[in-house]
């Protein structure tokens, strides 16, 4: 809670990042739209809750934790409550719980009140775009409050809360990946057609052949070491299934008709998506509860027997850190800062996403008579994005950080200790088909309607 209170004033400064609200610091502000600075400061408002929910996980915050009152067993009591939490096994996941539920109810508030907001002229627009020091005053409250909310039910029916959200936010970020990729060829296209043609196809093969490359060679690790001759069947199907709904995706994507119909479709973004996908299995395959099929990545390097390195009769055990969860805080980090300052020109990504292309009057910098500069205003004419579903996707997104950084591990208050989960496991398979099949019919709705404009 220290950490949290000393990070949070620390970012007051960010009320420079003051959009239309009446600021003494706008002279640090960059020359940017307003849009995009509110979306990187409330963007700012989330990787700072990640943050602290990661030095709340960190091995000896157990010994500082215990002293808030009532949190766990052994620690600080409050006068005729006992609490049977063990401080050196899941406190640590218990906090992140805690500041992730705050985060969503801070989101899930802001995105009720932004319902329906059409411009900057609504007197709600300069609530989102202003008055950030009292945003973080509301956070940490919120926070304050959610330590001590009892234990009880709270941590199952908030697991569930995870595992849904979760689920959406692995579509949100493949819908993001989607419209980099786009981006990423658009750009290059058009700068091989302006300039030294040779130069910028030559990039596109190289990083497609990259891209296939790493998910073929994860592919071949994945039936090495997380398969069985005689069991581990459900992986084997999953590698194979989603193997074969990659190769699908990749030849429908240079299929004539689809060039014709979507010329910026190709082989690319394909195999960012491939890759992607081969990401979330192996995510999937290490929330199996079946050690025999979920060696640790220990394990896997040091040559270290499966069952010595992770014990099933220890479940005090927890592996805080994994290679998966790195990669999906990487991921996450890039997508939350691509959201904030996108820019899409393709129509079905805006559509998905909630923003509009172009709409609002054109931004740039803008100097008062004090001479300091301040973010432009360019949404008097209509929003550049829905305020209400950008704060859900931030909520969506603090609950996908909640259970990426416990490892998707269910908390078991009775037995003290952390479980992976079978649900886990399904929940992100079943994104990851959902999030094919959405890329899918990317590519095929534009032959399928010719007299829509998918553009």
């Amino acid at each position: 809670m220290g950490a949290c209170m000393a990070l949070c004033s620390l970012a007051s400064c960010a009320s420079c990042l003051c959009g239309s609200a009446p600021c003494l610091l706008c002279g640090c502000c960059p020359s940017s739209n307003n849009s995009t600075v509110t979306r990187l400061v409330f963007s700012f408002f989330l990787l700072l809750g990640t943050l602290v929910s990661v030095i709340m996980i960190l091995p000896g915050m157990e010994t500082q934790l215990r002293k808030i009152p009532g949190f766990c067993q052994g620690g600080t009591t409050i006068p005729g409550i006992e609490n049977h939490v063990n401080c050196d096994v899941i406190v640590g996941y218990k906090s992140v719980y805690r500041m992730c539920f705050a985060m969503a109810c801070f989101f899930f508030l802001f995105s009720t009140i932004m319902i329906r907001v059409k411009s900057s002229k609504d007197p709600r627009a300069t609530i989102q775009n202003g008055f950030w020091f009292f945003k973080f005053l509301i956070l940490v409250g919120i926070t304050v409050g959610a330590f001590f909310i009892p234990d009880g039910t709270f941590h199952d029916v908030w697991f569930y809360f995870g595992i849904v959200g979760s689920f959406m936010f692995i579509l949100i970020q493949l819908i993001l990946l989607i419209d980099f990729a786009h981006s990423w060829n658009e750009v290059w296209v058009r700068n091989a057609e302006e300039g030294n043609s040779k130069c910028w196809f030559s990039g596109l093969l190289f990083f497609t052949v990259l891209h296939y490359a790493l998910a073929f060679a994860a592919v071949v690790l994945f039936y090495l070491y997380y398969t069985k001759p005689d069991n581990c069947a459900e992986h084997k199907f999953f590698i194979s299934f989603n193997l074969i709904l990659c190769v699908i995706i990749s030849v429908v994507s240079v299929l004539p008709k689809v060039q014709d119909a979507s010329p910026q479709s190709g082989l690319l973004q394909s195999s960012i998506i491939t890759l992607y996908t081969m990401y979330v299995t192996w995510s999937a395959m290490t929330n199996n509860p079946n050690r025999e099929c979920n060696p640790s990545l220990l394990s896997l390097v040091s040559n270290i027997n499966k069952t010595e390195a992770m014990p099933t009769s220890s479940p005090g055990m927890v592996q805080l850190w994994d290679a998966q969860g790195i990669v999906g805080l990487v991921i996450f980090l890039f997508c939350t800062f691509y959201a904030s300052i996108r820019s899409s020109s393709n129509a079905q990504v805006n559509r998905l996403m909630q923003t509009e292309e172009g709409k609002g009057s054109v931004g740039g910098e803008e100097v008062g008579e004090d001479g300091l500069r301040r973010a432009m205003d360019n949404e008097e004419d209509g929003v550049t994005y829905n305020y209400s579903f950008f704060h859900f996707h931030l909520l969506l997104a603090s609950l996908y950080i909640m259970m990426t950084l416990t490892n998707w591990y269910k908390p078991d208050i009775t037995t003290q200790a952390m479980q992976n989960t079978i649900p886990a496991v399904w929940v992100k398979i079943s994104s990851s088909w959902l999030g094919l099949g959405l890329y899918l019919w990317t590519l095929v709705a534009p032959v399928i309607f010719p007299n829509r404009d998918f553009n």
